[in-house]
């Protein structure tokens, strides 16, 4: 891993103060597995801690469901989730776990084709990144985006790059000054430099949202003279120009108070 980091650092000014500032990477990688894509699919979508409790609930149902005992455990916590398990449930005890129609459709989706050979996890590690995308999404609410989070995360491939991503995206536009997300094709020539480690990239850029960078502080005596500037020019200016002035701050502020 020393490599790729080097790599990304030599290539990229900008990728070196992001992986400066975050530190060492640590990918939480986990087997590429049936439960892995069912817990992909609940998660879709959602905040964290309401997709755990969604999860947990659909692991306990599950587990009652082939009766609780002598049952595998799951690398996640609790039991693991199969596609005789999933299918042991009805539709409304899914849903009684707080899975959506849709998603509880897009799971027993899965079950029924991984059953049938249709879908087989076993030999993905053994697939071309894009022949794993072609095989992940003929299962129902499985698009490009899952399956690649897949190739990351499960299968801990080092090049993939998901342009779709709207928090990379995002990382994207606040590290290198952009104005507009960038479109797919932006991105991916944009993100040529990191080749042939875009994953490892794209995991700082969404490390780097949760370690901004520090803004730099002027001099006092430079920020007090500053100060004593802009307080001067807004006393000149008249009393129903400052109302005007003070309408878009009100605004501003008033659009992102949390209830």
């Amino acid at each position: 891993m020393r490599r790729a980091i080097t790599h990304l650092k030599k290539s990229d000014p900008v990728m070196a103060s992001i992986i400066a500032r975050v530190g060492p990477f640590r990918l939480d990688r986990r087997p590429a597995t049936f439960e892995a894509m069912v817990r992909a699919i609940v998660f879709q979508q959602l905040a964290g801690a309401a997709a755990r409790t969604i999860y947990q609930r659909l692991q306990n149902a599950c587990e009652q469901a082939l009766g609780g005992q002598d049952t595998e455990r799951s690398l996640y916590g609790g039991f693991m989730i199969t596609p005789e398990s999933v299918l042991a449930l009805t539709e409304d005890q899914m849903r009684a776990c707080g899975l959506s129609r849709q998603k509880l459709s897009y799971i027993r989706d899965l079950a029924h084709k991984t059953i049938a050979r249709d879908v087989d996890f076993a030999i993905l590690p053994n697939m071309s990144d894009d022949e794993v995308i072609e095989h992940l999404t003929r299962v129902k609410g499985v698009g490009v985006w899952s399956a690649q989070m897949f190739l990351i995360f499960a299968l801990g491939r080092l090049d993939v790059m998901p342009t779709a991503d709207l928090g990379i995206n995002m990382a994207i536009c606040k590290a290198y000054g952009k104005r507009k997300i960038p479109k797919p094709k932006q991105i991916l020539k944009f993100s040529e430099k990191w080749k042939p480690y875009r994953s490892l990239a794209c995991w700082y850029l969404w490390r780097s949202a949760d370690k901004p960078a520090k803004k730099t502080q002027p001099p006092r005596t430079q920020r007090n003279t500053k100060a004593k500037k802009a307080r001067a020019s807004f006393s000149s200016v008249s009393s129903v120009a400052k109302f005007f002035l003070a309408i878009p701050v009100l605004l501003f502020r008033s659009a992102y108070i949390r209830g």
